[in-house]
């Protein structure tokens, strides 16, 4: 029967083919506007660890004061003292303090070849906090943390241009006139939105590559290396690597601090251990305020620190309503579509068809213009996406791809929509009067 049902519509479509390609070609235009901006929203919105991040804790502790804080939230980045005091206190399972930074490498063995590379200072603790993917060897342990040691991890690209994308490890690489020995190379990670170094790398470059350099935290602060970001309250606390011991206990906000906790006794007992050092630090006089801290998990703490780009929201708001449109239009061009067809209603009905078999008609009809308009839309969509780094900015376009389930949704909203666009159309031609329509024709 419902191939029946298939048959007619395909017999109305070619008979009306002119009215057929309009609905058509709005479905397509005006999902795929949709889809593409679906495609940006779902780029800029997913979750770089879904399987942890539930786990993964960012502590935030008011080290400023009411004057310099955020609605009342705290900073994100955390000053030295705090960052070492956490870290020192081993309060949480596993645990990573960073920032990122900018160095200046040269090949152990081609010292000509200089080069400037973005990277973050890190603790042992972030590479499997992180889930971080090892193409070779592996990351430092804690005792390396300890010992001030000289040794590196780099991406899978660096390690490319250096080493043609052979096992480097073991291999030296001199960063800021010091050698550092390769212990590690990574395999392909670049998560989006690149979260963990928020603190310290800006808000602004949320959507930038990952670093291809990692060194021991203990070791970078050793070298008075300082990081990208800085919010200092007091000017004359502004890094200077002369009075670098000064700097470092200054109240300057500029690491980035992490923990995993895997139980609910957990988080409790580590906000516990927050409040009573936020507690202990106004007790000492260091604060005057009551303490204030935050430990949201990385899902809440990127939806606070991140939220939705407001491009991909405006994309989404103008081509839900660019959508909205064209289906009022579907609905008119449908109506137009089936009323014309009032005198084949009627003699159905008079030989026996019931309501029931022009719903089942009418809707299968629009079904089938839904899923050719969702195919022209599925390829308008994968023209738009490609084409998005003319409409949004560079960062965000590149995230922006097309896979199987874009394109089936994209045709399985055409068809939806022609379905919702029908349901009033067809109900008109199901009221349709066999006698009457026998009578005039």
């Amino acid at each position: 029967m419902w191939g029946y049902y298939v048959a007619l519509a395909l017999r109305s479509s070619a008979r009306s083919k002119a009215l057929t390609t309009l609905v058509m070609a709005l479905l397509a235009f005006g999902v795929a506007a949709c889809m593409v901006s679906y495609a940006v929203f779902r780029a800029t919105t997913s979750n770089p660890l879904p399987a942890k991040s539930s786990r993964l804790f960012v502590p935030q502790i008011d080290n400023v004061g009411p004057s310099y804080n955020w609605g009342g939230d705290p900073r994100v980045g955390l000053s030295y003292i705090d960052a070492m005091a956490l870290w020192k206190a081993h309060e949480a399972k596993r645990q990573t303090i960073l920032f990122a930074s900018t160095w200046q490498m040269n090949p152990a063995d081609r010292p000509t070849q200089a080069m400037s590379l973005d990277g973050d200072a890190v603790t042992a603790d972030f590479f499997p906090m992180f889930d971080v993917p090892f193409r070779y060897g592996s990351g430092w342990t804690a005792d390396d943390d300890a010992r001030y040691a000289t040794v590196a991890v780099i991406s899978q690209d660096l390690n490319e241009t250096l080493f043609g994308g052979q096992n480097s490890v073991g291999r030296e690489m001199r960063l800021d006139g010091q050698l550092f020995r390769i212990t590690g190379v990574l395999q392909n990670w670049n998560p989006r939105p690149r979260f963990f170094d928020i603190g310290s790398h800006g808000t602004v470059y949320n959507f930038d590559d990952a670093g291809d350099i990692y060194i021991p935290f203990t070791r970078a602060t050793e070298m008075k290396k300082d990081s990208k970001f800085v919010f200092c309250p007091t000017a004359s606390w502004r890094s200077d690597t002369a009075h670098w011991g000064a700097y470092l206990r200054s109240e300057c906000d500029r690491i980035d601090a992490w923990v995993q906790l895997d139980t609910p006794a957990e988080v409790a007992h580590y906000r516990e251990f927050l409040h009573n050092y936020a507690a202990e630090q106004q007790r000492l006089g260091r604060f005057a305020w009551a303490p204030n801290i935050r430990l949201r998990n990385l899902t809440d703490w990127l939806a606070d620190q991140l939220g939705t780009p407001k491009v991909s929201s405006l994309s989404m708001l103008v081509s839900g309503s660019f959508l909205l449109i064209v289906l009022v239009n579907v609905v008119g061009l449908m109506l137009a579509r089936f009323m014309r067809r009032a005198p084949e209603i009627g003699v159905r009905r008079a030989l026996g068809a019931s309501r029931a078999a022009i719903y089942r008609q009418f809707l299968t009809e629009a079904v089938t213009v839904g899923l050719f308009g969702g195919l022209l839309g599925a390829a308008l969509t994968l023209l738009g996406v490609w084409g998005a780094g003319g409409l949004f900015e560079p960062n965000i376009a590149r995230l922006v791809h097309a896979d199987t389930s874009l394109v089936a949704l994209t045709v399985l909203l055409a068809m939806a929509a022609t379905v919702i666009s029908a349901l009033y159309p067809t109900w008109r031609a199901a009221q349709t009067q066999p006698a009457w329509q026998i009578k005039i024709n």
